[in-house]
């Protein structure tokens, strides 16, 4: 990247850079440009066949709606029995 443009952002940026800065800052996004290029050479086209090869499905029990356990017999315990549970404070 050329100092010009560096110059030009920078203004657009409202920044200000001594000479030297400007210098080291169109290194520094010489650099980064180049990181992208390289990114952009990567292929990221989807694979179905590679996703997920280690996730098997076939040992799992099947799903069944179950009661669920009575909200009374829960809150026997509880300290408060306004539907909910009180628990110790635990951050000063």
């Amino acid at each position: 990247m050329d100092l010009e443009m560096v110059k030009y952002l920078s203004k657009l940026g409202k920044l200000n850079f001594t000479d030297e800065e400007l210098e080291k800052v169109a290194g520094d996004m010489t650099s980064i440009i180049e990181i992208m290029d390289t990114i952009k050479e990567i292929d990221i086209t989807y694979d179905p066949l590679k996703d997920n090869h280690n996730v098997y499905l076939n040992g799992l029990r099947e799903d069944k709606a179950m009661e669920s356990f009575p909200t009374e017999k829960i809150l026997q315990n509880a300290v408060k029995s306004e539907n909910c549970f009180v628990v110790p404070k635990v951050v000063e």
